[in-house]
Formats: structure tokens, C-alpha cells, sequence
């Protein structure tokens, strides 16, 4: 670390040390799995896409924060945490703490069993070989991104009926912005409101009731909606109330708790989840705007069809009710509470064998250690988000990439598709067709990225894919000036080309990217804060682009709109390069060190890749001499002066 950044954690010291500079420490000595994602990595352009090449990476992955330590001084510890806390088998805590320190030389422990050294391997190579509980957390995140999914694109459907139904239909500035006000109101509250009780909430009541008690708020205020009368207002605080209470905190939690209990070989994966349903939820969405379409303009005062529509979307969330209290909670957070008998039992139930169980037990024990300032007072912990250059470069990120999911301009689609296809052409009923379509584009090439997303990087996916949404998005925007009465089909066919194809880039890059990386840049002890104002910063932009569209669009009309976004995807591609580190295959308390790189150096050395990239890909020159890696790595001592039961002597390879 340099001097200055030194000085600036001796402010710190006392509540927080962030000295884990090492990779994951689950890769395992298994030949052909590491040779595979070797390979992929230097395909891709290690440099320029993860900062680090191959090479560095592997060498780095078996050191991590307990590699000061021998092994004997390193099973001593993990005897001790047992013993301090109660916990069976000594023994087993002394083996899973040796696994942790030297992760990829299982093999040559002699102390651990054929069993043992089998599961540690299958973990590694059959990484979605889990545990039926943890089968049923990803079944119960799933239901709540469907929730979140089905909560937001219900509207697209519901604004072709109720603006004529409480009076702001008549096409003037008031309707307009009334309109876009009523549909953007949860985003609004999950900004404003959300955001901001989602860590208190968090940290007094836990991950699994924090997500319990927001399903039961979703199901709650969509019934609601379903009964509000013809005044606007009414519609706009049920739909505050959906976001505040129900979307905002379920979409900031549920990531974390995914990440929180997933191994790190599907962690990617796992809170990938998360937009891949969500998308799910969106298609669901427009099959219930389908399907209550043609009911008729009666009951409860009138409107039963888009009362149903806003209503539906309550399904999901209701069944997720049934789920959640049955689901274990963080191991992390459990921990973080000093409950290790629960953290146990908890992890146990979400591991296939007890030597993972152990290991990762132990290992997070470790760095709850360094991690002493999780217990700061909420504004001493918002304060260092921005004062401490690791988390302030972490909140960077963490605010870049939500702020481009939203104005890469796809939720411009998500809640106004309907209105979009019936100006390019088409009927009401023909256009949610369309929106269907987009709904489940947006879900079927998600699928790719569970295969990428932790096989190239989050990086990579959105380097590759924002310049070619913005490409898409030109297309969807220009094709409006093909006149319909000369060409009507052509029109309709190459709006809905560029907006379909557009989708396709964006579900397996920033649709499924946001939410990993959100939940993981972050140490520990600012995680759930700096998670809940990025995902606020995310809501605050979505109700951004739900109340100016329809005044942007009359304004600029279709072409300058689409164009307007088009070009923040291409100013994406530039942010992305210059402020976003790679955090595949970092565990997620050591990505420290990666974080903690100056930004302009950061920026510096990723345009430099970027010509030498192009020297060799594109001029095709074989001359090029490329950059070392950016990321060093060094070795730092577990500094915790309340850890007591550390060996004094340190270890020295």
C-alpha cells in the first residue's frame, strides 16, 4: 500500500483494518478446472477486462490473511475458536482452518480424510452439487426477484387503462408528467425511503426477516392497489408504499443474503439470480397484462382490468411468504452478532460436508476479526464509505454500475414498451404481445451469463456489451423515421429489431452484472449500507427515467429519446473501463487490495491495455510489450489487537 493511503487507515485503525490482499481462497488443486479458466482468462484480454493477468492471479490465490501463520500455529487457532466458542470438535476446526489458509494443497494434508479431500474436490468441480437447503434459498430468492420482476412491468399494462380512468389522459404536460409520477412512485420511495431503513433493518433483524417482512409489504400494497379510487394520489401512495417497504429493502437485501450464503465457486451464479428472475418476473408481468386485457371496465368502481393487473403481481410474492422463514440465516451475519452455535448450525445446513463447513466458519471468523469496525455507529460507517479510499473507490463503482443499468435506457422499455410498439404501429393488444417478447428475451439470454459471468468476469460482460446496446438503441430510435404509410411493416420491424436486439446485450450484461457486483465490492463492516445507497442510487435513476419519458419523448420525440440513451451506453463503456476493478474470483472480503488502487492510476493503466489491445487484436502486432499486472500483492499480518488467542510469532515462507 502506499504511505498515503498508510496515514489514511491509521485514522481507522481501531474499527476497521483492511489487509486481506489475497484471492479466493476455494480454487482447489484440480488441473483441468484451473486450466480451464486459465484459458478463458487470457482469451478474453486478462489485462484490459480483469486487471491482472493469469498468471498473477494463480500465484496469488494461495495466499490469504492466514498465510503469516504456519500450519501448526494455524490449526492451533482454529482449535482455539472452537473451544472459545463452544463448539464440537476441536479437531475438525484445527483441519478446516489448515484448508482455509492453504486452500489448493488439500492433497498433501495427511490429517484430512478420504472423505474430506473428496468433498473439498467436488465442491470444486461440481460446484452446483448443494445442500436442499441451500436448494431452497435459491427457490425462495428466486420468488422474490419474480415479486420484483412482476411488480415492475404490471404498470406497462395497467397505464394503457388508468390515466383515462382518474383523469390525466387528455395528452397535456400535466397528464404527462402525472403519469410518469404515478408509475415512477416506487422507485421514488425505494430512493428516498428504502434506502435508508434497509441497514438499520438489516442489522437489528437480520437478512431472512428483513426479506420475510418485504414480501409481506409487496403482497400487501399490490391487493392494495387493486382498490384505489379515481383520484391519482391514491394509486401514487400505494405504489410508495410497494417501494419503500417492499421493493427497496428486498432488492438491497436479497443479493447480499444470496452472497452471503453461497460458496464461492457459484457465488457469481447464485446472486445472479436474482436479475435473471427478476427479468422472469417482468415476462410474468405482461402474461397477466395479457391475460386480464379484454376484462371488461366494471367492478370497484370501474377499471377491474388494470385493478387486476396492478393486483397480480402479488402471487409471487405471496407463495415467497411461505418460503422464507423456513430458510436458514447468514452464517455472516449470525456471526457478526458473536451467535457461532447458530452460524454453525446455519452453514452446516448449507454446505455438503463439515470440513466446508469448518473451513469457511472458520475463515470468516478470521476476518470478522479484521473487520472490527462493523460495529461503527451507522454514520461513522457512511462517513467512511467516502473517506477511505478503498470503500470510496467500492462506492464508486457500486454507484456507476446501477446508475448505467437504469440509464442504459432499459427500463425505458420495461414500463413503456406498450406505448412504444403502439407508436411504432401497432394495435394495443399486438403491442403487449411485443412487450411479451421483450420480457422473454430479457429471461432466455440470461441464461448465457451463468455460464460467464464467473468464467470471464463482470467486467468483461459489460465492456462487451455496452457498445453494442448503444448501436441497437440507434437503430430502434432511427428506424421511427421510416414512414408508415409507405412502409408500415418495415417500420414496425426494425423498431422491434433494434429493441430486441438491445435487450439480448443487456440481460447477459448489465441486467445480470448490477446486482453481483453491488453486493460483493463492498468490506463487510459498510456492506449493507453501501449496498442499500447504491441500490438507492438505482432507484432514484429508474424514477428518473419513468417520469421524464413520456416528456422526453414528446419533446425530442422517438429518435432524440433513444438517441439520448444510446450515448450513455457508449459513456458506459469509457466508465466501465477506467473506474470498475474485476472482482471474479475474489472471495468477498479480500477484494481490499484491488479496490484500493488510486483511481487515475486505475484509469491509466486500463487505456493503456486498451491501445496495446488494439495493437495486437486489431493491427495484429506481435511486438507489443505488455504492462505488468496492476495489482501487486503483499502479505500483511492479522492486526487485530483484541484477537488474543493468535500465535505472537508470525510465519515467514
Amino acid at each position: 500500500m502506499t504511505d498515503a493511503n498508510s496515514a489514511e487507515k491509521l485514522q481507522t485503525d481501531q474499527s476497521f483494518q483492511d489487509d486481506t490482499n489475497s484471492d479466493p481462497p476455494t480454487t482447489y488443486e484440480e488441473k483441468n478446472y484451473e486450466k480451464n479458466n486459465a484459458s478463458a482468462d487470457v482469451g478474453a484480454g486478462a489485462g484490459l477486462f480483469q486487471g491482472s493477468d493469469t498468471e498473477a492471479q494463480q500465484e496469488t490465490s494461495e495466499e490469504n490473511i492466514l498465510s503469516q501463520y504456519d500450519e501448526e500455529q494455524v490449526m492451533e487457532m482454529g482449535r482455539n475458536f472452537a473451544r472459545k466458542n463452544n463448539l464440537d470438535d476441536p479437531e475438525l476446526f484445527a483441519r478446516g482452518a489448515a484448508v482455509a489458509r492453504s486452500p489448493k494443497s488439500f492433497n498433501s494434508m495427511s490429517f484430512l480424510s478420504d472423505d474430506e479431500k473428496a468433498a473439498i474436490l467436488r465442491e470444486a468441480t461440481h460446484p452446483w452439487d448443494i445442500p436442499a437447503k441451500l436448494w431452497q434459498v435459491v427457490f425462495s430468492v428466486s420468488l422474490c426477484a419474480a415479486t420484483q420482476g412482476a411488480d415492475e412491468s404490471v404498470i406497462n399494462g395497467a397505464q394503457l387503462f388508468y390515466p383515462a380512468y382518474m383523469g390525466i389522459h387528455n395528452g397535456d404536460e400535466r397528464s404527462r408528467w402525472l403519469t410518469g409520477l404515478v408509475n415512477g412512485a416506487p422507485y421514488l420511495f425505494c430512493a428516498f425511503v428504502g434506502s435508508f431503513i434497509t441497514d438499520p433493518a438489516n442489522k437489528k433483524f437480520g437478512r431472512k426477516w428483513v426479506i420475510f417482512v418485504s414480501c409481506v409489504v409487496s403482497s400487501l400494497t399490490c391487493f392494495w392497489q387493486g382498490f384505489v379510487d379515481k383520484h391519482w394520489f391514491h394509486l401514487f401512495i400505494a405504489r410508495g408504499c410497494l417501494g419503500a417497504f417492499g421493493l427497496g429493502p428486498k432488492s438491497a437485501t436479497v443479493p447480499v443474503y444470496s452472497s452471503e450464503a453461497a460458496p464461492a465457486s457459484i457465488r457469481g451464479a447464485l446472486t445472479m439470480l436474482w436479475q435473471f428472475f427478476t427479468a422472469a418476473g417482468i415476462a410474468l408481468g405482461y402474461v397477466f397484462c395479457l391475460a386480464f386485457y379484454r376484462v371488461g371496465h366494471h367492478g370497484i368502481g370501474g377499471g377491474l382490468n388494470w385493478r387486476l393487473m396492478l393486483g397480480s403481481a402479488m402471487l409471487p410474492a405471496f407463495f415467497a411468504c411461505f418460503q422464507i422463514p423456513f430458510c436458514p440465516e447468514s452464517p455472516r451475519w449470525l456471526m457478526g452478532k458473536g451467535r457461532y452455535h447458530d452460524a454453525w448450525d446455519s452453514l452446516r445446513s448449507i454446505r455438503r460436508h463439515d470440513i466446508t463447513a469448518a473451513r469457511d466458519l472458520f475463515y470468516q471468523y478470521v476476518l470478522l476479526q479484521e473487520e472490527e469496525g462493523m460495529d461503527l455507529p451507522t454514520i461513522q460507517r457512511f462517513k467512511e464509505l467516502f473517506t477511505v479510499r478503498r470503500n470510496r473507490n467500492a462506492s464508486i463503482a457500486a454507484f456507476i454500475v446501477t446508475f448505467m443499468q437504469q440509464f442504459c435506457g432499459i427500463n425505458v422499455i420495461a414500463y413503456y414498451s406498450s406505448s412504444i410498439f403502439i407508436d411504432s404501429g401497432f394495435a394495443e393488444l399486438n403491442a403487449l404481445g411485443a412487450s411479451l417478447g421483450f420480457g422473454m428475451l430479457n429471461t432466455v439470454f440470461a441464461l448465457p451469463a451463468f455460464f460467464t459471468i464467473d468464467k470471464y468476469g463482470r467486467r468483461f460482460l459489460l465492456l462487451m456489451t455496452f457498445p453494442f446496446m448503444g448501436l441497437f438503441l440507434l437503430l430502434a430510435g432511427f428506424s421511427f423515421w421510416i414512414e408508415e404509410e409507405t412502409s408500415k411493416s418495415g417500420r414496425v420491424g426494425s423498431i422491434c429489431l433494434g429493441i430486441y436486439l438491445f435487450t439480448v446485450f443487456y440481460s447477459f450484461g448489465s441486467g445480470v452484472v448490477t446486482f453481483p457486483y453491488t453486493a460483493e465490492c463492498f468490506p463487510l463492516y459498510v456492506r449493507t449500507l453501501g449496498t442499500s445507497l447504491a441500490i438507492g442510487n438505482l432507484w432514484f435513476w429508474n424514477f428518473i427515467l419513468a417520469i421524464t419519458w413520456p416528456s422526453l419523448q414528446d419533446a425530442f420525440k422517438p429518435q432524440g429519446a433513444f438517441g439520448w440513451y444510446a450515448a450513455w451506453n457508449f459513456i458506459g463503456f469509457f466508465l466501465v473501463l477506467w473506474f470498475l476493478p474485476e472482482t471474479k474470483s475474489l472471495t468477498l472480503e479480500e477484494l481490499d487490495q484491488v479496490f484500493d488502487v488510486p483511481t487515475l492510476e486505475h484509469a491509466k493503466y486500463q487505456n493503456r491495455e486498451l491501445i496495446d489491445l488494439f495493437k495486437i487484436y486489431v493491427l495484429r502486432k506481435k511486438d507489443v510489450i505488455r504492462q505488468p499486472p496492476l495489482y501487486g500483492h503483499q502479505k500483511l499480518a492479522v492486526t487485530n489487537p483484541e484477537w488474543h488467542d493468535k500465535p505472537e510469532q508470525q510465519f515467514v515462507e
